[in-house]
């Protein structure tokens, strides 16, 4: 269910194209507060940089190829920048050439989904199940051995060598 048209913006958070990002308010019909980590708007707002608050908790999508997280190709771990819950392995990055870190495989119990008809057809919203945050999209052009791409936006995420 829709809560309301969507609209798509530009926001420049400190200027520059680097920091622009493409907002897109998706109305999924959950409650953030039924999630195990939960923040007033104000706690959230003061815990993440404005582009990670965007992403995580407005559902918006950063711009392509501006995460240094695309880069990231050693072994260890990718947690959610929100509620710090390691959400994929390294073992399963590769990749997409689509401008977002991508892998072929959450790690067990760490996302969650929802439907998206934000553009006009159904995609499927990825979201941290820990605390609700908006991570990215799942789509079914990925490698083997799933088949699944789950392009995530890399403010949205931490990564830990290990």
């Amino acid at each position: 269910m829709i809560a309301s048209m969507n609209r798509r913006r530009f926001l420049g958070l400190g200027g520059g194209a680097a920091t622009m990002l493409i907002l897109w308010r998706v109305g999924l019909g959950r409650a953030d507060a039924a999630y195990p980590f939960a923040l007033s708007d104000a706690e959230w707002r003061k815990r993440l940089s404005p582009l990670a608050y965007q992403v995580l908790r407005k559902r918006s999508t950063e711009y392509p190829f501006t995460s240094p997280l695309n880069k990231e190709h050693r072994p260890g771990t990718f947690a959610c920048a929100g509620c710090a819950q390691s959400l994929f392995s390294s073992k399963t990055k590769f990749d997409s050439g689509t401008g977002w870190p991508s892998f072929w495989a959450p790690l067990p119990r760490a996302v969650g989904t929802s439907r998206d008809f934000e553009l006009g057809y159904p995609r499927t919203e990825v979201h941290c199940s820990r605390c609700g945050g908006h991570l990215g999209h799942v789509f079914d052009d990925g490698p083997k051995p799933t088949g699944k791409r789950y392009c995530m936006n890399g403010v949205a995420l931490t990564f830990t060598p290990g």
